[in-house]
């Protein structure tokens, strides 16, 4: 992960969370994974603060979120005490098992990572897949070159060939507006070959 971008959500995670829970529900978001996604265990990598994790509660999944950061982690629990997160930074995921979830959604995280580590973080997670499993990862698209936002986060500017290339069985591709940022963002779900 990178640091500027880790410090920024730690240092100020409770005016990050208040935002992300005061923009409107990711709508969007939750028709892609209501077709796609299958019943059973559901990682939320890079939770945030939690809201996505509560959402695939809510829905039937056996939600579990993760975060590098441990001041959004905090947010989150503090916020749904009564769901499970836990800690674990990109692109290694340290102590989640392979094959551990049936499905994986990473909701804009990727954009984060320094571009040497994109391939190996979207590898990382087809790897804790179980076989057949379903994969959601989506990020903010950064035009030309890498770019940091009023609060040092990165936006890392790469070719969605990066990411799709690792993946074997694409179900679903788009380039939108999200409804919850207003930001455009690319989305795939792929299929993990059994």
């Amino acid at each position: 992960m990178d640091q500027e971008t880790l410090s920024a959500y730690d240092a100020k995670a409770a005016s990050f969370a208040q935002d992300w829970h005061d923009k409107p529900a990711p709508s969007d978001l939750h028709a892609v994974v209501k077709r796609y996604f299958q019943p059973g265990a559901t990682a939320d990598i890079g939770c945030g603060s939690g809201r996505e994790v509560a959402w695939l509660a809510a829905e039937g999944f056996a939600a579990t979120g993760y975060d590098a950061s441990s001041g959004l982690l905090q947010q989150a629990r503090a916020r749904y005490p009564q769901l499970s997160f836990a800690f674990a930074a990109l692109p290694e995921l340290k102590g989640i098992a392979d094959g551990s979830f049936d499905n994986v959604l990473c909701e804009t995280v990727i954009m984060h990572l320094p571009q040497a580590q994109i391939a190996p973080a979207v590898a990382r997670m087809l790897e804790i897949l179980k076989p057949g499993g379903i994969f959601y990862l989506s990020w903010r698209v950064a035009q030309g070159a890498d770019q940091r936002d009023g609060q040092r986060r990165l936006y890392a500017a790469f070719d969605a060939a990066v990411v799709t290339s690792l993946l074997s069985d694409i179900l679903f591709e788009e380039d939108a507006v999200s409804a919850s940022s207003g930001k455009t963002v690319h989305r795939v779900v792929a299929r993990k070959q059994a």
